[in-house]
């Protein structure tokens, strides 16, 4: 007796059709055109770049001056270098690849960052105010992450984790050098 009602074959049949059909009418007629000829969508896709662009610049910035406070308190504390040396190794990177398309062959992309304030003479305290800048960084990421396009914002997700992990290792060794 042949079964009557709807089987996993037939279900699965349907969906993939349905599924098809969805990604054929999503992918016909970029041809639309708004007043002037241009593109309906030309606009928004300008809006995103400048957005993209200023907050890549933003990100280069704050990363600039987050490298500068690793330098100044590996300087003022030799002790810590060791410690420091692998994150500041991982936020150079962070800012090659968050840096805009045009700077990454090495030219500026704004006004040079103002050096950080003063560091602290005491090792843990100077640590521990990198690991609250490191903090400060992951905080303005994920901020930054509502105002992204989408690779940009898996870009800025992956650096705000980053920058969490490394304002814990931070505090971590701030307290080894308290013990």
């Amino acid at each position: 007796m042949r079964r009557t009602g709807t089987t996993r074959r037939g279900a699965l049949t349907a969906t993939g059709a349905l599924a098809l059909g969805a990604v054929l009418t999503g992918c016909g007629g970029g041809d639309e055109t708004a007043d002037g000829g241009k593109p309906a969508h030309s606009g928004a896709r300008a809006a995103a770049a400048k957005t993209e662009r200023t907050l890549r610049e933003k990100a280069v910035r704050d990363g600039a001056l987050l490298l500068a406070r690793y330098d100044l308190v590996a300087e003022a504390h030799p002790a810590t270098a060791a410690g420091l040396a692998p994150l500041r190794a991982a936020a150079v990177e962070h800012g090659k690849a968050l840096a805009p398309p045009r700077a990454k062959d090495g030219r500026k992309t704004g006004p040079a960052p103002a050096a950080p304030g003063p560091v602290s003479a005491d090792p843990k305290t100077a640590v521990k105010e990198l690991a609250t800048a490191e903090r400060r960084r992951a905080d303005a990421y994920a901020e930054a992450l509502l105002n992204a396009e989408p690779e940009l914002a898996r870009l800025l997700a992956s650096v705000a984790a980053a920058a969490a992990a490394h304002a814990y290792l931070l505090t971590e060794l701030a307290e080894e050098r308290a013990a």
